[in-house]
């Protein structure tokens, strides 16, 4: 694990929010048991406790803590993803909480591809959160610069990367039904 990633590990370890390439653009995250943290993070994207955010890990079974159990049918179906970036809206447990949540009884995995996005999951131990680095409603940010512009010196850490060729958020997809939510 090179410095950079311990680095952005400390920094989430202390509560702080952080951007991070992701396999389509730069995603903010921080620690999903973190309430303060997670607030913060909405709170600088100007954006609403009640729609939820996304988790992403290095693989699924790190969102197991919660998930509900999902039938061998949804597993296949994300695991079939390949290297795609998509989300997935899936089942969540009671527990989960209501900051992760938003005003829905699901939460958003992904699985991600990206070396340094997963590289940073299985440095810190399990999934973190992850939005699109940007301002509620603007076009999220696909460098390090965009990520300076949009938030200017408010994050705790940047952990430079290129982001996936994407450059725009990931395909959400119902993980039950498989049915596309968002393009």
């Amino acid at each position: 694990m090179n410095w950079h990633i311990r680095e952005a590990v400390r920094h989430i370890a202390a509560g702080g929010v952080i951007a991070y390439p992701t396999d389509s653009v730069y995603g903010l995250g921080c620690n999903p048991l973190d309430a303060a943290a997670v607030l913060h993070l909405l709170a600088l994207k100007q954006r609403s406790t009640s729609h939820g955010v996304i988790l992403i890990g290095s693989e699924l079974d790190q969102f197991a803590p919660f998930l509900q159990p999902l039938p061998g049918t949804a597993v296949n179906r994300i695991r079939r993803t390949g290297n795609a970036p998509v989300t997935w809206v899936l089942p969540c447990r009671p527990d989960t909480p209501a900051w992760l949540t938003g005003q829905h009884d699901t939460l958003a995995v992904r699985v991600t591809n990206h070396p340094v996005a997963a590289a940073l999951c299985d440095a810190w131990g399990g999934p973190l959160v992850s939005t699109s680095a940007n301002l509620h409603g603007r076009h999220p940010a696909t460098s390090p610069l965009g990520v300076r512009k949009a938030f200017n010196a408010q994050l705790d850490y940047i952990l430079h990367d290129p982001a996936g060729a994407t450059n725009r958020p990931s395909t959400i997809r119902d993980g039950l039904t498989g049915e596309v939510l968002r393009h």
